[in-house]
């Protein structure tokens, strides 16, 4: 008796995690084995991942920045597929956006300052990531 309502409960507590685990949203968040680096402070945020490979995602990130630009540093390295960058202030007024391919140093146009939203698009990836924004001083 005892062992048969140990498993019953094992069987509960394990489909109760499968549930849980596929109601998550990992829409921020990137497959592991790709060794991700988000370092997201106020007015300084970078993004790194190695050996990207057929990723398609979005992900999504609140940015708080106290000024009211943004610089933007791209420096990637893509093999394949498409990726983007965009940035919308406080009011979600879309300040910038570019490809991730285009490596260099830019600045978004003003906008307001408070949380800002840091969307990159991704679309069958291949390659590594590395950008940051910082506040415009």
């Amino acid at each position: 008796m005892r062992k048969t309502l140990a498993i019953g409960i094992a069987l509960a507590t394990a489909t109760a995690l499968l549930m849980g685990v596929a109601g998550c949203d990992d829409d921020d968040v990137l497959d592991p084995r790709f060794e991700p680096e988000v370092a997201n402070n106020t007015d300084s945020f970078q993004f790194q991942a190695t050996g990207v490979n057929g990723v398609t995602q979005t992900l999504t990130y609140v940015w708080r920045n106290t000024g009211t630009q943004a610089n933007v540093d791209q420096s990637c390295a893509l093999t394949g597929g498409t990726a983007s960058l965009v940035l919308s202030d406080s009011t979600g007024t879309q300040l910038y956006a570019k490809s991730l391919s285009e490596n260099g140093s830019f600045t978004s146009s003003a906008g307001q300052a408070g949380s800002w939203t840091i969307r990159i698009v991704l679309d069958d990836v291949k390659g590594t990531l590395n950008f940051r924004v910082q506040k415009s001083t």
